[in-house]
């Protein structure tokens, strides 16, 4: 497979390859959501597979962390070659986009953790010392938009 840039709904999307149903499997560019957090690893399967900009509708949505990590059935994969039947990445650039996605998921967290100053499973205690500002806009302003950058210097055909 060639890699392949395309635009739906107004974003930009990237082929990653072909599912083992034959569907094309896209992802969706990062977005800036709700004033608040990063939307990104948006894996989707449009209407028009083969031209995205075509689509009338997104026919499957789902998550990165669902196709690569740990699975329902126990196993663990490492990298989307492993999930994927046909893939336009090679094994390098597919662990290295792992290693991207992995750390994107980790530092979404971490700047959530950082801006609330806590997990917020409970209520009880003050978190005000887990709060630091200027590091949730560290990763928000320049971390991310540069690991966002790797990832689709990856993509790119």
């Amino acid at each position: 497979m060639k890699k392949q840039k395309s635009h739906a709904f107004g974003k930009d999307c990237y082929l990653l390859g072909k599912d083992k149903h034959d569907d094309l499997i896209w992802l969706e560019a990062a977005s800036w959501d709700c004033g608040w957090y990063w939307g990104f690893g948006y894996i989707e399967v449009y209407t028009s597979q083969a031209n995205p900009a075509n689509s009338k509708d997104i026919s499957s949505h789902s998550h990165w962390s669902g196709l690569v990590g740990k699975q329902d059935d126990g196993k663990y994969l490492y990298h989307i070659n492993e999930t994927l039947q046909e893939s336009m990445l090679t094994n390098e650039e597919s662990w290295e986009l792992s290693d991207l996605m992995k750390s994107f998921y980790t530092l979404k967290e971490v700047a959530e953790l950082l801006g609330r100053g806590g997990s917020h499973l409970s209520s009880s205690g003050n978190r005000d010392f887990m709060k630091d500002e200027p590091m949730v806009k560290q990763i928000n302003e320049v971390m991310l938009p540069e690991l966002f950058k790797s990832v689709y210097k990856i993509l790119e055909p």
